[in-house]
Formats: structure tokens, C-alpha cells, sequence
């Protein structure tokens, strides 16, 4: 057994142990109050999963077993330029401990040896019209590695509950060792008229997925390691996240329930966003006639937006009520790397503007920009104009996260997920009462 799968399955007993005691002794207490705003307004910050890898504050914004993105700059093993390896973040998230690099290079090697995709993967991407939406090909996909589950063939044969997690990781690592493959093979499909650029095991995890893409800039690489890190995880209430556990909850194998949880991702008002993000900035570019607007013009294009009933794509966050941690990530990157671009200093112009505009309408709780406000930016700055792909990237990412936790809900044995739902009568007789 690996080092991290040996070390998983150690923390994973005891902590299954020790939930149980708790579970028995303290089932009855009452840990929080559910609103009738809550049941009516999307089930927002009511406390009903268990989320092992990662934890959103609304002021402080997403730690990552405790490390905030800072942190995890400074501890994880890093890239040639100090941009931390994503491979020393799954491994964070599966056992609570930062690893050594000799540990994350073992991982990149491993996963390097997981990485061969099905041939009929490929045959069935080819089937589709090149014009597809890429988070449809990517879901496809992801569905056509699902009769490789290890998971679903040993449970067929007898698999006892013990063992759910194990073959659950075996699932979950080889899925996230071909998803770059897989993603850069649409990339290169549907924008590259399907001229694809074969692997490069020399490289680490983030590396290998820049190059497929077709880019060996080595602060694109630097790009990528910081994507895929602060992209990873965003605790288990959002969208993606909770769609994964839903479905894992069941006992699908993780390549159903991380289709599925793509499938969410692909919605505008989730990692849609980022594409929504970049297509409204190019828009206003146009609009105004000029790719180096100044603040006031900025303002009264927000304005114009707002008075048409629209949202401003890249603003407000469910949870959050300070700017984004991750936004911020990739400023510093943007300040370090990039100099003199227009596109850049529009984001940064925009950051000035949009937030006094919003506070002044008085119904926004959260007037900050989230993590997409400025993704797409540095993606076109290297080159990568095709913003529709953009969410794939997002989901690549967030496999290490929801996989990770998906092999944690094995290992606990949490159950079939299943809230109770009220009727309109219901809420109207609360009310009464």
C-alpha cells in the first residue's frame, strides 16, 4: 500500500471511531436553528454535512484543513517560481498533515502511472460535434471512464462496507490522473481543429496539463499550479461540491457522482460564472470602444448593466462578505508576472469601481469580487481567448477536492443523504401557529 493510502486509512479508523462515540453518546443535541427564509431561500448555511477537507469563513474566506492560501504558499511544496504543487494539496486534504516533496513527487508518479485513458474515451469525444459545449464533452467524458470503476465491480461481487473506501480511492486517484488528458483532449479538439500533444511524464501533475494544453511557458505552468490549488475545494455546501456528496451517498462510484457534479459546475450561477465573467468584460470593451477604459467610463457601463436588470458577473458570493482570498491570490500573481496589460489593469479598475456601486443600492450583502472575476483575465493573457473551455479547467481542479472528500464519506460511513422537504400548507400552518 502507498504511503498516503497506508496514512489515510490509519487517520480514517480512528477518526471513524471517534465519530461513532460521539454519534452515540450526543445524537440528540441540538447543534443549530432552521429559518423559514432558509427553506424557502435555497437550504443557505444550514449545518447538514460532513466536510473533511476544507472550511469557508465568511470573513476570512477558504481554509484548507486550516491553511489559508497564503499558507499554503509558503508549506506545500512548490513549483520551480513558488507556486504551490496541487499534488501537495490533495495529499493536505486527505490527511490533515503537509507533505514532504519527496512525498508529492511520489504522488505526481503515481498518478503519471494512473493516467492512461480507455481508447473508447477518446472514440466517444469523437462522436460528438466539435462545436459541443466543452463541459458537455467533458461530462461525457468523465462517463465514458465509468465502466472502468473498480468500486462498481467489487461491489457487484460482494464487497463488504469496510472496504467501500478503499476501492473508492482506487477510483477517485485514477480518475483525477487522467482528467487532464481527458480535458486537454477537448481543448485541443474543439479550438486546435484536433491536433493533440501526447503527455510529458517529466513533468509534475499541473505541468504535464499546460503542456497538453499547448503551452510550455513556464509562468503558465506557475499559472496552472495556483488554478488548480485555489480552485480545489470550497467546503461541501456549494453546488458542485454538494451534488458529488449527494450522489456518492448512494453508493454511485465516483465517476457518476463527479459527472454529476459537473454537471452543476456547468450552471451560471456557479462555475459558469467564469466564462460569464470574461464575456461581459470583452463585451464592455466593445462597447466602449476602447481596450483601456478609465474608471468612470468602467462606472457608467456598470451602471448601464444594473439598470437593465443584470447582475455584474464576478461580484457577490453566497457565503463570503470580503473580497475573495483567491481573487487576491491571483492579483499578487497578476503583480508579480505580468506587466503593462491592459486587460489586467481593466480588472483591477473594475475591483475599484464595482463594490461602492453595489454598497450603494443598500440590498447587497456582498459587494466583492469572487474568485472569477479574475480568472479569465490571466487566461487570455496567456493566450487562451476560448472562454466557453474555462469551466473545464474549474472542474479539473475541483476533482482533487470533492474526490477526496468522497473517499472521507466512505471511510466514516456516511449514509444516504436525505433531508426532509415541507409543503407550502406546512410553512403557511408555521406561520399560523
Amino acid at each position: 500500500m502507498e504511503s498516503l493510502k497506508q496514512k489515510f486509512a490509519e487517520k480514517a479508523i480512528a477518526l471513524y471511531q471517534e465519530l461513532r462515540e460521539i454519534n452515540k453518546a450526543h445524537g440528540d443535541l441540538k447543534v443549530d436553528e432552521v429559518t423559514l427564509g432558509q427553506i424557502t431561500g435555497g437550504a443557505r448555511s444550514i449545518k447538514m454535512m460532513l466536510w473533511e477537507t476544507s472550511q469557508l469563513d465568511a470573513i476570512k474566506g477558504i481554509r484548507f484543513r486550516g491553511y489559508s492560501i497564503p499558507e499554503l504558499k509558503e508549506l506545500l511544496p512548490s513549483g520551480p517560481q513558488g507556486e504551490p504543487k496541487p499534488e501537495g494539496l490533495f495529499w493536505l486534504m486527505l490527511t490533515g498533515e503537509i507533505p514532504t516533496a519527496a512525498e508529492v513527487d511520489g504522488l505526481t508518479a503515481d498518478w503519471h502511472a494512473r493516467a492512461g485513458v480507455p481508447d473508447q474515451v477518446f472514440k466517444t469525444l469523437d462522436s460528438l460535434p466539435e462545436d459541443t459545449h466543452p463541459m458537455t464533452q467533458f461530462t461525457i467524458g468523465i462517463m465514458a471512464m465509468q465502466p472502468t470503476s473498480i468500486f462498481e465491480r467489487r461491489y457487484a461481487e460482494g464487497m463488504p462496507k469496510s472496504e467501500y473506501w478503499d476501492a473508492v480511492y482506487e477510483d477517485s486517484m485514477n480518475l483525477i490522473a487522467r482528467l487532464p488528458r481527458v480535458a486537454a483532449y477537448i481543448y485541443r479538439r474543439a479550438f486546435k481543429g484536433g491536433k493533440h500533444i501526447a503527455p510529458d511524464t517529466t513533468l509534475d501533475y499541473s505541468a504535464n496539463y499546460a503542456h497538453m494544453l499547448g503551452s510550455d511557458d513556464e509562468d503558465f505552468r506557475s499559472l496552472m499550479r495556483l488554478y488548480l490549488t485555489i480552485h480545489a475545494d470550497h467546503e461541501g455546501g456549494n453546488a458542485s461540491a454538494h451534488t458529488v456528496n449527494l450522489v456518492g451517498s448512494t453508493l454511485s462510484d465516483p465517476y457518476l457522482s463527479f459527472a454529476a457534479g459537473m454537471n452543476a459546475l456547468a450552471g451560471p450561477l456557479h462555475g459558469l460564472a467564469n466564462q460569464e465573467v470574461i464575456k461581459w468584460i470583452f463585451e464592455m470593451i466593445e462597447a466602449l470602444g476602447t481596450d483601456r477604459p478609465t474608471k468612470e467610463q468602467i462606472a457608467d457601463y456598470v451602471n448601464n448593466t444594473l439598470a437593465e436588470g443584470k447582475v455584474i458577473p464576478g461580484y457577490g458570493h453566497a457565503v463570503l462578505r470580503e473580497p475573495d482570498p483567491r481573487f487576491t491570490a491571483q492579483r499578487k500573481f497578476a503583480e508579480q508576472y505580468i506587466k503593462d496589460s491592459n486587460l489586467i489593469t481593466t480588472v483591477w479598475n473594475i475591483f475599484d469601481v464595482v463594490p461602492p456601486i453595489l454598497e450603494g443600492l443598500g440590498k447587497v450583502k456582498n459587494p466583492w469580487p469572487n474568485v472569477d472575476a479574475h480568472s479569465g483575465a490571466l487566461l487570455v493573457h496567456y493566450g487562451f481567448r476560448e472562454y466557453s473551455y474555462y469551466t473545464v479547467l474549474f472542474g479539473v481542479s475541483r476533482a482533487l477536492g470533492v474526490l477526496a472528500a468522497g473517499i472521507w464519506s466512505r471511510a466514516l460511513g456516511m449514509p444516504l443523504e436525505r433531508p426532509k422537504s415541507v409543503t407550502s400548507d406546512w410553512l403557511k400552518a408555521q406561520v399560523n401557529k
